[in-house]
């Protein structure tokens, strides 16, 4: 499956080490705004065709499916160029700005049938159907609490602090921690309640949200853009939990029975750098002949662009394309 990775940022660039690490994915091309930046990016990570535009990319035949790697902010008009050219697409998260921008693509990929898919890395990779079958089993019992924080120190990145590259620290860590709910636990939220704190350009900085779901499980979750978190999730159930040690790209999971006595502990597979499930999955969904993966369906990605649409406006936070 031959690549085009659209932007040449820092995700790109992990992109590119990975396509570079696998045999059965290649990365093929290049985009960027800058032809020089393109040619350097090839360069340093031997791709074989470079192009100063983004529609160049599009309009290269060899392509099989488009990696959307720029800002939130400028998924929407790249992601739709692709579409409308036939090309399958990998949408880096947050998926779009918010749920109206979500659902017009995803209308217009299904309209022309066209394969799409959100690039949310942790959706794809193996600890999922492990923590699913551990609570299968009983091994914890009936669930009843989940935990998730996720926070870096960065607010002073430009993507983080500007409303015009729809910054703060939902869109680009609370994401994760909602998705990690909603990977172990889709019941029915039947309440939410949630705070944050903003920066002087009116962006979340730290938020914390409190899900009330149904059949009597409560997830709080938190995510900061301007602390070192500790990055754990935490299923709890009548009988025992499971620790997860990193939510944003899982590596260990302890399990635990009552009174916190430890049961096990379960490496996931070495990898390369854990991006490399969503290009598997998306090749063999192609393969299949299938209009979006089955490890994250296009609705739920949708379920999720409108629960963080709800949070951002509750909290006053909003982007300039809110308004389009």
């Amino acid at each position: 499956m031959r690549v085009g990775i659209v932007g040449a940022g820092w995700i790109a660039q992990k992109a590119a080490i990975t396509l570079n690490g696998l045999n059965q994915c290649e990365a093929y091309a290049i985009g960027s705004r800058s032809q020089q930046k393109a040619d350097a990016f090839a360069k340093q990570w031997n791709i074989p065709k470079a192009y100063g535009s983004y529609q160049s990319l599009i309009d290269d035949a060899n392509v099989d499916l488009v990696y959307v790697a720029t800002p939130h902010s400028h998924h929407y008009e790249v992601t739709r160029q692709a579409l409308l050219a036939g090309k399958p697409c990998l949408v880096e998260k947050a998926f779009m700005a918010n749920h109206r921008q979500a659902n017009d693509i995803v209308s217009l990929a299904r309209e022309h049938r066209v394969f799409l898919a959100e690039a949310i890395w942790t959706r794809y990779q193996p600890v999922v159907p492990i923590v699913r079958r551990l609570i299968a089993e009983g091994r914890i019992g009936t669930p009843r609490l989940i935990t998730a924080t996720l926070g870096y120190s960065m607010e002073q990145k430009p993507r983080i602090t500007r409303p015009d590259l729809c910054g703060g620290a939902l869109l680009d860590l609370g994401v994760y921690a909602l998705n990690f709910v909603r990977m172990f636990c889709d019941a029915e939220i039947i309440d939410i309640r949630s705070q944050c704190v903003k920066s002087d350009t009116g962006i979340d900085l730290s938020n914390a949200i409190s899900l009330t779901l149904s059949g009597g499980v409560l997830a709080n979750v938190q995510s900061s853009a301007c602390c070192v978190g500790d990055n754990i999730g935490v299923i709890a159930g009548t009988e025992g939990n499971l620790i997860i040690d990193n939510i944003n790209n899982p590596q260990r999971i302890t399990v635990n029975k009552r009174d916190r006595v430890f049961v096990e502990e379960i490496q996931v597979p070495q990898q390369i750098t854990g991006y490399e499930y969503q290009f598997i999955a998306c090749r063999q969904a192609l393969i299949e002949g299938l209009l979006e993966p089955r490890e994250m369906p296009l609705e739920e990605t949708l379920y999720i662009m409108q629960l963080m649409d709800e949070l951002r406006n509750e909290w006053g936070v909003r982007y300039p394309m809110d308004s389009l």
